[in-house]
């Protein structure tokens, strides 16, 4: 099946000429200009959106949190090489980060990877120490026994899976799980969450093998910090 890409770019002409390479090699492709054209078309299954983070009407890391709560896959690109930029790109939630001028050889390569990662990551099964995750089903089993998980507790628990044995700053987490909806909240509703999926998945919550805090960073899922 032909993959759909969305490109977010106010360029008409790279648009265009993005838009006829992507198209000559096989994909779907359907294009927007800013913003506003872009929300109006993710009512539409999209597989990858390549952004450009400067917009007329904002920015594409504003607008990286809606893409993101629906399980978009997206590609930054911008003018701009500086490391904050890429830094909050991936903060963000970005798969992959390019900056302009590119090779349309290298994009069409960067296209395919994150897209061969994104499909490997959706049919994944993670399992660690009897802790089984089915991301295409969302459920959760211990020692082959179904837990159930409220949709911020799996998305807390999925986040730290697919980082594993890395830390996850407590504004990532804040950002990947409630900002996305435009919601506002103290960093104790966090630790609430966090405290009732211990719970739920931990064989003992004051001793836990899964989810450990590093103090004044965040979390890590696993044993090691990478």
């Amino acid at each position: 099946m032909k993959k759909k890409i969305l490109i977010m770019e106010d360029d008409a002409l790279l648009n265009n000429g993005l838009s006829a390479l992507l198209k000559k090699h096989d994909y779907l492709v359907v294009q927007a200009h800013s913003l506003q054209e872009a929300a109006e078309i993710l009512n539409v299954a999209i597989d990858l959106a390549i952004v450009d983070i400067g917009l007329p009407d904002g920015t594409g890391l504003d607008f990286s949190r809606k893409i993101k709560s629906l399980n978009i896959p997206f590609l930054f690109f911008t003018a701009r090489d500086d490391e904050e930029h890429m830094v909050k790109a991936f903060d963000m939630g970005a798969d992959d980060y390019l900056v302009k001028p590119f090779s349309l050889t290298v994009l069409l390569k960067h296209i395919e990877a994150v897209l061969r990662r994104t499909e490997k990551s959706k049919n994944a099964i993670f399992s660690y120490k009897g802790l089984m995750i089915d991301v295409s089903k969302k459920q959760v089993k211990r020692d082959n026994k179904v837990v159930r998980l409220t949709a911020k507790e799996y998305t807390i628990l999925e986040l730290l899976v697919k980082n594993q044995n890395k830390v996850i700053t407590k504004a990532t987490i804040l950002e990947n799980v409630w900002d996305q909806y435009g919601y506002f909240v103290e960093e104790n509703t966090l630790h609430v969450t966090l405290n009732r999926l211990r719970k739920k998945i931990e064989p003992d919550p004051h001793k836990p093998i899964y989810i450990k805090n590093v103090f004044g960073l965040g979390y890590i899922f696993g044993d090691e910090i990478c």
